[in-house]
């Protein structure tokens, strides 16, 4: 008999890989209630939906999978006692995250060009996507500080105190959300640490929306000299702030790691740890995205200008503002919060940078070393091609 598996309609190719060895209902993340789970044998999620006593309590549900890195929507404590099996998938969206950041830097006004001619980034959290994106930007040749009291400093390089990060030229955020003292994460920064951005900075959040107080932020954005300012994640979402929405820089639907490749290595890991725990032979199949098209440079591009070419080849993350704006401004908050689910549920299918083949005629090093940075493959054309 198939295995019962309840899953968020948003989580990709889950019959794909479990093949006829289950049977999937789809279901939404936020839709997802105990009648749904009452004969389920397995329940896979995303970030939207709680999974605690509330959810699974006289459920038949033995294994809960998660595929995002973050596992702050999920009681592990109940699952460990009521022996429920739990896998999540760490790193699967990360460069899907990191090229979201990269993304909104080479948008928002000169930020790329200040970041090459020797500014700064500040980190928070250096996790999976926080070492990610720390990663990408050394790669690039740009320093960055971190700050992450929730880890053993020694595993950290250059830790700074908080006030060091909110100093730097961009501050991107990726820690997990928790209360827990002495380090809470809700409203890391409320209003006295953004009265410490300067109008010059940018600040992006791509990791859980009240790691930002958002009507603290409002009020910065709003009483002027605030910072730049890109927001994908939202306090009480899906509904989210309209006013806030119209005052920053950039904002999109909570999609960062929305990208077709890191939502499928997410199913699959996810997938494979089902299969595992059940004690059930599945074949490893290959994604069924295929390889992504090659990319042409064209010749004379170098510095930022090469950076941003080679973003917006694989995503116009100006697009993803527009769709939200049109998605949910002058509509009744039923309405928007509707709609900004759906945007998350119909999102267009988005291929990653990293490790794609890039074609050129290459003639400087530092050419090649960019597009290596960005985690691409120089492939050298000859003149006459």
């Amino acid at each position: 008999m198939a295995l019962r598996i309840v899953s968020d309609e948003n989580i990709p190719a889950v019959e794909h890989y479990l093949g006829p060895l289950a049977s999937v209902r789809r279901i939404g993340g936020r839709e997802v209630s105990r009648e749904h789970l009452r004969d389920a044998d397995a329940l896979l999620v995303r970030s939207v939906t709680r999974v605690d006593e509330a959810l699974l309590e006289g459920s038949a549900v033995r294994f809960v999978g998660t595929t995002t890195s973050g596992t702050d929507h999920i009681d592990l404590e109940y699952l460990r006692g009521h022996g429920i099996g739990f896998a999540h998938a760490p790193g699967a969206n990360a460069n899907s995250v990191v090229e979201y950041v990269l993304a909104a830097v080479a948008e928002v006004g000169d930020k790329l060009e200040h970041l090459l001619r020797g500014g700064t980034v500040g980190v928070v959290g250096y996790g999976v996507i926080g070492r990610a994106v720390a990663a990408r930007f050394s790669a690039l040749g740009i320093r960055c500080r971190v700050y992450d009291p929730w880890l053993d400093q020694h595993g950290i390089p250059d830790p700074v105190p908080l006030a060091g990060v909110l100093s730097c030229d961009l501050v991107t955020l990726h820690p997990e959300l928790t209360l827990e003292q002495p380090w809470p994460s809700f409203h890391l920064l409320a209003r006295p640490q953004l009265a410490q951005l300067d109008s010059d900075c940018l600040l992006i959040n791509a990791s859980r929306g009240a790691v930002v107080d958002n009507h603290a932020l409002l009020a910065r954005l709003t009483e002027g000299g605030g910072p730049a300012c890109v927001l994908d994640v939202w306090e009480a979402e899906p509904l989210i702030d309209h006013a806030l929405l119209q005052r920053v820089d950039l904002g999109t639907a909570h999609i960062a790691g929305y990208s077709l490749d890191g939502k499928l290595l997410g199913s699959q890991m996810v997938c494979q740890a089902l299969a595992s725990h059940f004690e059930i032979d599945v074949q490893v199949a290959a994604s069924p995205a295929g390889e992504p098209e090659p990319l042409e440079l064209p010749d004379g591009l170098d510095g930022a200008a090469l950076i941003r070419h080679l973003l917006r080849a694989r995503y116009a993350i100006r697009d993803d503002h527009q769709r939200l704006l049109e998605a949910t401004l002058g509509t009744e908050p039923g309405a928007a919060a509707a709609a900004f689910d759906r945007l998350r549920r119909d999102y267009p299918a988005r291929r990653e940078l990293l490790g794609s083949v890039v074609r050129g005629r290459f003639a400087q090093e530092s050419v090649v070393a960019l597009v290596k940075g960005l985690g691409c493959i120089p492939v050298a054309v000859a003149e006459a091609e």
